[in-house]
């Protein structure tokens, strides 16, 4: 027999007291406390729907909790795009829950039966004008219980908020410039830190003269722990020229070589990996290839870029440390610091608060643990560490680069009857708190460093990395897919944004354009024909229905499409690309299908299909990681430029509302599609096929040198 446990949702089941999630507050309100955290991705607003439609009460009365290791539940990391997805269903079922109680205790203060009692706005009444309400039952019913599982949560046809585009919950803040962001927090007693670090890569410090910074007005400390070292001052100016003093008297070593910029694919696959099989589907007669297309495409080491740099706060309490980050797991973050300060977790209480631009394992949770370290130079009093844009573009983990190999085996008729595809790449997670080393920066540069952590792969069973969209959902006959994991890692690697999925969606969707090109079949009709999943072939349609699939050809303008389902269990997308291409490449119109399952908030869905739009757009643009032998070279915006607001496409977002499938996330799914429409689009514009990311014009003309 299933135990109720196991039917909980997997983030309910593992925080199953309801208090945990639910709290009724005094004049009329209540308080709602997820694990998962905002980031810029409207997650709040979409939880405050589903609780205000379980419980019956208007939105406007419910407070959104930042998740706190002291308070809140552990959700783990906010990733992947599965908040909705895991904190949805959870807090459906908590308020579903809740509610019950509520009517049981009403039920038996009121003398009706529970099935004739109505919730409106949290007034709880029945037969004969009988009334209560949550807030007047609140000091009754217990809410510290384990969730059962009992409760049903609402058929979506009773929902009131799911479905509508609710006004974003954490927007007011933002528009009216009140202190939302971590940066602009400046709590009673605050000082300010910066921490040194070397321009040449993996340098270590071995001297440091402190003369110069000692003398700087306004420095309070200066904090050495082996190779770390930092400032502690007054006010940021003070901090930021003892650190400029600091950094004049600090000798290093020689560092370690970095890899050949201009031949990533050669470096990877040079390189001792770890290989893996992630699926291979035996062909069921044997078909002997007419040909074998055999085609390489890569992408870039890629920078988080976040518009500000990283930031995070702490304060000692003798052996107790409290820390505000904007870290997208508080409870993973903690872990690590237990295990470099050699403390209980329970000493350490981490808060979250929001940072400006975050898309993954960024330094957050790096510059969380300099602050830490600085703070205990501070007496008691919070310091505030904010990293300057060199160290942010330099230090902090990238999006790893991938080399990918993929074969087609064509009959004589072009059809596919073979496909192996390929990943070279280094693993694409290294977040704290999942090894028993920490993953954090410092905690390689104390005076008992732990060894910098290599970055692995998650689980097929969790998406992947560096193979997550792999394995086609097109209806090939046989197929092999493997992952080379690189053993090393010379450039720091880690969780960005849709992981391996851009890198693998844009070589499947390029080679499958080709084989439609190849065939002089039209790229969706081709696409159609080799899907049966009907939700995938509905996206599709639609994109291409709203995009006016396919106009006439212009002269120096293309049309290409992308589609992919994200971890080929999430949301599917659909994208068409229209560009132009004169001297450079400009995307003027981004037209996209999307199917989530049900859209809780359908403004928040087009939000984030928009934003990953845009930020694939300047990825397949602009984006690449710049370094020589010696030292990462792309440290400014100059020298890491992103797509400007002028060059910002028209993007156009169709949703596919299914409200009877339970929601998934949008976040990821648009970047992989996009990425491919617009190198697909490419290639109808000027007639070459450029393999290599970013699409650039020196690109373009080494792929027409190479096709003359």
């Amino acid at each position: 027999m299933t135990s109720p446990a196991q039917k909980l949702p997997v983030s309910l089941a593992a925080n199953p007291r309801l208090s945990s999630w639910v709290r009724f507050t005094g004049e009329g309100r209540l308080a709602i406390s997820p694990g998962k955290v905002e980031i810029g991705q409207g997650i709040v607003t979409a939880l405050a729907q589903i609780a205000a439609d379980e419980l019956d009460v208007d939105i406007g009365r419910i407070e959104m909790i930042r998740a706190s290791t002291a308070t809140s539940p552990n959700e783990g990391v906010t990733s992947g795009s599965l908040s909705t997805q895991q904190s949805g269903r959870a807090l459906r079922h908590v308020c579903a829950e809740v509610r019950q109680r509520f009517l049981a205790a009403a039920s038996e203060r009121l003398g009706i039966d529970a099935a004739s009692l109505n919730v409106d706005d949290g007034t709880i009444s029945g037969p004969g004008n009988v009334r209560t309400s949550y807030w007047e039952l609140a000091g009754e019913v217990s809410l510290d219980h384990e969730a059962t599982a009992a409760a049903t949560p609402k058929s979506a046809m009773k929902r009131a908020l799911a479905g509508r585009s609710v006004p974003r919950v954490d927007i007011p803040d933002k528009v009216f410039a009140r202190p939302r962001f971590i940066h602009d927090c400046a709590p009673p007693g605050l000082l300010h830190g910066r921490v040194l670090r070397p321009d040449v890569s993996r340098a270590k410090l071995i001297a440091l003269d402190e003369t110069a910074a000692r003398a700087v007005p306004g420095l309070l400390a200066i904090v050495r722990d082996g190779g770390f070292a930092g400032v502690v001052a007054d006010s940021e100016a003070a901090a930021d020229a003892a650190l400029k003093a600091l950094r004049e008297g600090a000798t290093w070593s020689a560092g370690e070589p970095l890899p050949d910029e201009d031949d990533i694919a050669g470096f990877l696959k040079s390189q001792p990996v770890e290989t893996t099989i992630i699926d291979a589907r035996p062909a069921t007669a044997a078909r002997e290839p007419a040909q074998t297309l055999r085609r390489q495409y890569t992408r870039p080491y890629i920078a988080h870029a976040s518009i500000a740099p990283s930031c995070a706060m702490a304060k000692w309490d003798v052996d107790h440390v409290h820390v505000w980050t904007h870290s997208q797991g508080v409870y993973l973050l903690r872990a690590d610091l237990a295990i470099v300060l050699k403390l209980p977790a329970e000493n350490i209480v981490v808060e979250h608060m929001e940072g400006a631009g975050c898309y993954g394992h960024n330094a957050a949770d790096d510059v969380a643990l300099d602050a830490v370290l600085l703070a205990r130079a501070a007496g008691g009093r919070p310091v505030r560490v904010q990293w300057s844009r060199h160290d942010e573009m330099s230090h902090a983990p990238f999006g790893a680069a991938m080399a990918i190999e993929i074969e087609a085996d064509l009959d004589a008729d072009n059809e596919i009857v073979g496909w192996r595809h390929a990943i070279w790449s280094n693993g694409h997670a290294a977040r704290p708190g999942r090894a028993a080393q920490p993953a954090l920066l410092a905690a390689t540069e104390i005076e008992n460093p732990h060894p910098r952590m290599i970055s692995t792969n998650p689980p097929a069973a969790n998406g992947g990395g560096g193979d997550r969209n792999s394995v086609p959902l097109y209806d090939f006959p046989a197929w092999t897919i493997t992952s080379h994991r690189l053993l090393t890692m010379p450039v720091r690697t880690s969780a960005l944004r849709t992981l391996g999925a851009q890198g693998n969606v844009f070589a499947i969707e390029s080679l499958i354009d080709e084989i439609a090109s190849l065939r002089g079949e039209d790229p969706i009709a081709f696409r159609l024909r080799h899907l049966r999943d009907e939700r995938a072939k509905d996206v599709i349609r639609a994109a291409a229905r709203r995009a006016q699939w396919k106009p006439q050809k212009q002269a120096g303008i293309g049309h290409g499409a992308g589609f992919a389902r994200y971890k080929n269990t999430g949301a599917y997308c659909a994208a068409i690309a229209e560009i132009e291409g004169a001297d450079d490449i400009r995307v003027n119109r981004l037209t996209l299908a999307i199917d989530v399952g049900e859209a809780i908030n359908p403004d928040g869905v087009i939000n984030q299909i928009e934003g990953g739009a845009i930020q694939a757009t300047s990825w397949v643009l602009k984006e690449r990681v710049r370094f020589d032998r010696t030292r990462i070279t792309s440290a400014t915006w100059t020298d890491y430029p992103i797509l400007t607001f002028g060059e910002v496409p028209a993007v156009d977002v169709e949703i596919i509302q299914r409200p009877e499938i339970e929601p998934v996330g949008a976040g990821e799914a648009a970047h992989g599609p996009v990425t491919a429409a617009i190198a697909n689009a490419v290639f109808d514009c000027l007639g070459v096929r450029v393999r290599d990311l970013p699409i650039t014009r020196d690109r373009i003309i080494a792929a027409m040198e190479l096709a003359s």
